[in-house]
């Protein structure tokens, strides 16, 4: 394995803002990475793209959930329900990959992306969503939700490179009534087994490669020290409206790739 240093600097500064928004928004990065690694040639298919990606989405989930940690927004108790669902999803989406034709999967995981953005870009909070499943978190509504979101969130991780904040973050916000950052938190805080687990494959698979993982993980854990500290000085209504705006950016483009 060997890194070019003109191939080393252009990641590693990309990598950087890359930590830096992806751990603002609860992201792992990868709907950014993913198309940063295949717009610049850096690799030629999806799944390489995402297997790298992925690589580097573990590293923003650590170095932000320590951030967060260290100012006690994790909350450990439903960050760990998701977990097993979660992990389970990401051998699911290992299994999808082998057996189905991704670009359709991509065009819907787009579409569904969409609802959830417009609902953010509007600013509206968990008063404003009848779907709320209440305050009290517990029962089989509650237990059923937690499984499915840690399934989808899970199979998004491994088929498309991604940490899964996508679907965790407006889950968090509109059906259990965290306020955005502990939202974001806690899906940094079950990115982390779900991204390992999921690099661990795409190495086994041959579609990680360590030689553009490496600047953009080592950009990753800097620009991810910086998004939590900024974040709360941002007004929580723009700060939800900003991560509509990556959501709309995530949902085109995989609509986009899904239809090609």
């Amino acid at each position: 394995m060997s890194i070019e240093i003109a191939t080393f600097i252009p990641l590693f500064f990309a990598a950087i803002g890359i930590g830096f928004f992806a751990s603002l928004l609860g992201l792992g990065g990868g709907v950014f990475m993913v198309p940063l690694l295949l717009l610049g040639g850096f690799v030629t298919t999806q799944p390489h793209a995402a297997g790298t990606s992925i690589a580097a989405v573990l590293f923003t989930g650590i170095s932000a959930s320590i951030a967060y940690f260290r100012r006690k927004a994790i909350d450990f108790r439903i960050g760990l329900l998701f977990m097993p669902s979660a992990i389970a999803g990401v051998f699911l989406g290992r299994f999808i990959v082998a057996s189905v034709n991704a670009r359709w999967l991509t065009l819907a995981f787009g579409v569904f992306l969409l609802y959830p953005a417009a609902m953010m870009l509007l600013g509206r909070t968990t008063k404003d969503t009848t779907a709320k499943l209440g305050d009290g978190a517990s029962g089989w509504r509650f237990y059923l939700f937690v499984a499915a979101i840690g399934l989808v969130a899970g199979t998004a991780t491994k088929l498309f490179g991604i940490g899964g904040g996508t679907v965790f973050v407006p889950s968090l916000l509109f059906f259990l009534g965290l306020d955005i950052v502990g939202a974001v938190a806690v899906s940094l805080f079950v990115m982390i087994p779900t991204a390992a687990i999921s690099a661990v494959t795409s190495w086994i698979d041959q579609t990680l490669h360590l030689e553009l993982a490496i600047p953009l993980i080592l950009g990753i854990v800097i620009g991810a020290q910086i998004g939590p500290r900024v974040g709360s000085r941002i007004p929580k209504k723009r700060l939800r409206q900003l991560f509509g705006v990556v959501l709309v950016y995530a949902a085109v483009n995989m609509i986009l790739k899904g239809i090609r």
